[in-house]
């Protein structure tokens, strides 16, 4: 998770940084985290939509610029040849329902997270589908980035 955190710190968004390590056989396989797609601007630069529009989180995810700590992670995979069945993601945030169906279907089996999010649904989907969800207090991955940081 300390992993998951260090990548959470790439994110270009201006609303929530979210990192995710996608891991099997504890090997790690894929990392992702949010911000907008490759060549295109970031919030960053330009602002962000979602908060000019007073879109509140967990609605209207069409509306924003940046792709998902998770769907970033499946397109690297996918990218790379990366077979990502039967593995385990460690998230820095509870995935949305849309990423959720993205995960069922790729063949996550297991998620752990830190923070929740606002989206009922997605738990009922992913229990169904029988992935384990784990949320855990990781503050020693949090202590172990603020020894980085300290590093320099």
């Amino acid at each position: 998770m300390a992993i998951a955190h260090l990548v959470a710190t790439r994110s270009t968004c201006l609303r929530r940084r979210v990192g995710a390590v996608l891991v099997k056989d504890n090997r790690i396989l894929c990392t992702g985290y949010n911000g907008a797609p490759s060549g295109l601007r970031h919030c960053l630069e330009i602002g962000c939509l979602r908060d000019k529009l007073g879109i509140p989180s967990g609605e209207r995810h069409e509306l924003c610029r940046g792709l998902h700590a998770e769907q970033n992670i499946l397109v690297q995979a996918a990218r790379h040849g990366i077979v990502v069945a039967d593995s385990t993601l460690y998230s820095t945030t509870f995935p949305c329902v849309i990423c959720a169906k993205l995960l069922i279907n790729a063949g996550v089996n297991a998620i752990f997270y830190v923070q929740g999010y606002p989206d009922s649904l997605t738990r009922d989907m992913l229990e169904e589908a029988g992935i384990s969800l784990i949320q855990k207090d990781f503050s020693a991955s949090n202590d172990i980035l603020q020894g980085l940081e300290r590093c320099g």
